[in-house]
C-alpha cells in the first residue's frame, strides 16, 4: 500500500498531447514561465495534486475553472504559487554579491551624504536574495564615514513566497552560506531555534508582488543596483532580451546589472558597459 504522501505526488491520469498545450500556452501567456516537454511530468504533479484539493477529476475541466470568471483569477493565484520556484539560498553566486558590495563601496565614495541607495531583487522568492542584498548594503555603509541611508524594493510573482519574505524568518541551515559575524549582526534567534531578520534591517525592505511581464506599468525606476538572477531561465529568449531591456529603462545613470551568469547569450545595449569580471554578468549604465 502507498503512503499518503506517495499517493499525493502521482498524477491523477496522463495528460494528452492537447491537454498538456493548452497548459503551457496559458502559463506562458500570463506569467511567461515555459514548460517545455521534459517538465511535463512536474505540470501533472502540481496540477493533480490541486485538483485532488479542489475534486476536479480531469485537466481539462479544471483548465476551464482556471480561466473562467473572478474565481479562475483567484484559482489562478494559488495555482501560480504551487508553480513557481519559492526558495533560493542566501549569498547564491557569492561573485556576484561582491560584485555589489565593491559596487556600493565605489559610488559611496563618491556620493554626498546626504544621498540615498536603492536597490531591487527581481524575483526575490523567499527572500534570501533581497536580504542577502541588505546586508551588502548594510555592511558597505556601516564602514562608511558619510551617512548615506539605503532602501531595497524586492518583487515577485508569488503571493505565497512573498509571505515567507516579509516574514524573514529562517531555519538555521538555510544561513550556511552567511558568515558567522554577519549572522550574530542581522540575526536574532528565536525560542524555537528560528532565525530572525533583526528590525533595522527589515524596516529597509518593500516587498511586492510583480509580473517581470508587466515591468512596462511597475513604478520602479532610479535604481543604483538591480540584482535579477536566476530569473530568465524560465523565458525564451527573445522575452529575456525584452526584459533586460526593461529593467535598463530602471536602471539610474551609474547604476549596475547583475544578471546570473549564462542566463542570457549575446546580449548588448548601447547605454550598457560590461562589468570587467569573468566570475558574474554585470554592465554598468554610462552617465
Amino acid at each position: 500500500m502507498q503512503s499518503g504522501s506517495a499517493w499525493a505526488l502521482q498524477p491523477l491520469a496522463e495528460m494528452t498531447t492537447a491537454e498538456f498545450n493548452d497548459w503551457q500556452a496559458l502559463l506562458e501567456t500570463r506569467s511567461g514561465i515555459v514548460v517545455s516537454e521534459q517538465r511535463r511530468s512536474f505540470l501533472q504533479v502540481h496540477l493533480s495534486a490541486r485538483m485532488r484539493e479542489l475534486g476536479v477529476s480531469d485537466y481539462a475541466s479544471y483548465y476551464q475553472q482556471v480561466i473562467n470568471g473572478p474565481c479562475g483569477a483567484v484559482e489562478w493565484v494559488a495555482l501560480l504559487d504551487r508553480l513557481t520556484v519559492q526558495e533560493t539560498q542566501f549569498f547564491r553566486h557569492a561573485e556576484s554579491f561582491q560584485a555589489v558590495t565593491d559596487f556600493l563601496t565605489k559610488k559611496v565614495q563618491s556620493t554626498q551624504s546626504t544621498a540615498s541607495l536603492s536597490l531591487w531583487s527581481v524575483g526575490c522568492a523567499s527572500g534570501e536574495e533581497a536580504w542577502s542584498l541588505a546586508i551588502c548594503s548594510a555592511e558597505v555603509l556601516r564602514q562608511a564615514s558619510k551617512k548615506i541611508e539605503f532602501g531595497i524594493t524586492a518583487t515577485d510573482i508569488s503571493h505565497n513566497a512573498l509571505r515567507k519574505a516579509r516574514r524573514a524568518t529562517y531555519d538555521p541551515r538555510r544561513l550556511k552560506n552567511v558568515p558567522t559575524e554577519l549572522v550574530e549582526r542581522y540575526f536574532t534567534i528565536q525560542a524555537d531555534g528560528m532565525y530572525q531578520v533583526v528590525s533595522t534591517l527589515a524596516e529597509r525592505l518593500c516587498f511586492a508582488r510583480l509580473n517581470i511581464l508587466e515591468l512596462a506599468q511597475a513604478p520602479i525606476f532610479g535604481m543604483d543596483v538591480i540584482f535579477c538572477q536566476n530569473v530568465l531561465i524560465y523565458f525564451r529568449r527573445w522575452q529575456r532580451r525584452e526584459i533586460l531591456n526593461r529593467l535598463v529603462a530602471c536602471l539610474a545613470p551609474g547604476g549596475m546589472l547583475v544578471v546570473g551568469v549564462g542566463e542570457v547569450a549575446g546580449w548588448q545595449h548601447p547605454d550598457l558597459e560590461p562589468v570587467a569580471d569573468e566570475r558574474v554578468l554585470a554592465f554598468t549604465r554610462k552617465g
